[in-house]
């Protein structure tokens, strides 16, 4: 079942809420830290605690996953669920935990820790983003060709100034969908 078959609670969110508007972010991309697979397991712990069965996977996706890749000091990790529209399942739990809602869009939630160091993307179980994610983790951890080429491109768009990190997140769209399909061949 796709995840726009699922039976639902209720309608999901037609358009995209950024809590808090648009942020002005610096881009800095850090040499790889051993440090952040410890960081993630300290969050897997933390969200498995509080979501328990509702999380169907709690995976460390990300430039942070993938060991020798420069990043972004910003963990992130995807969490899937059940159904999307059933927030009360997970979102309340989140907050509690002391994440913070960051994004409400179609299919996709955000939340991240106050320190801005940790982003939780939230998915239904069987949503080709999430399978996009492990995807593009997976290939960049066994292609050091890969890994280098979106090294050096995160560098050279790290270097200009974006209105918020979206739109970074944006100029990097062709190169990871590029590298998704080279996964997809071999």
């Amino acid at each position: 079942m796709t995840p726009s078959s699922r039976p639902r609670r209720r309608p999901d969110v037609t358009g995209t809420e950024l809590v808090g508007g648009v942020e002005h972010r610096d881009i800095v991309i850090v040499d790889p830290d051993p440090a952040w697979a410890a960081r993630f397991a300290e969050e897997r712990a933390r969200i498995a605690a509080v979501l328990g069965p509702v999380a169907h996977s709690i995976e460390h996706i990300g430039s942070t996953s993938v060991p020798g890749l420069a990043a972004k000091p910003i963990v992130d990790v995807l969490v899937t669920v059940e159904d999307i529209t059933a927030e009360e399942d997970y979102l309340a739990p989140l907050l509690g935990a002391g994440y913070v809602l960051r994004t409400r869009e179609p299919g996709h939630r955000l939340v991240r820790t106050p320190a801005l160091d940790v982003h939780v993307h939230v998915l239904e179980a069987d949503d080709p983003a999430a399978e996009a994610y492990l995807e593009l983790r997976d290939r960049l951890r066994r292609s050091p060709e890969d890994r280098t080429w979106y090294e050096a491109v995160k560098r050279e768009l790290a270097a200009r100034d974006w209105p918020d990190m979206n739109a970074y997140s944006d100029a990097k769209t062709s190169v990871i969908e590029a590298i998704r399909a080279r996964a997809r061949v071999g």
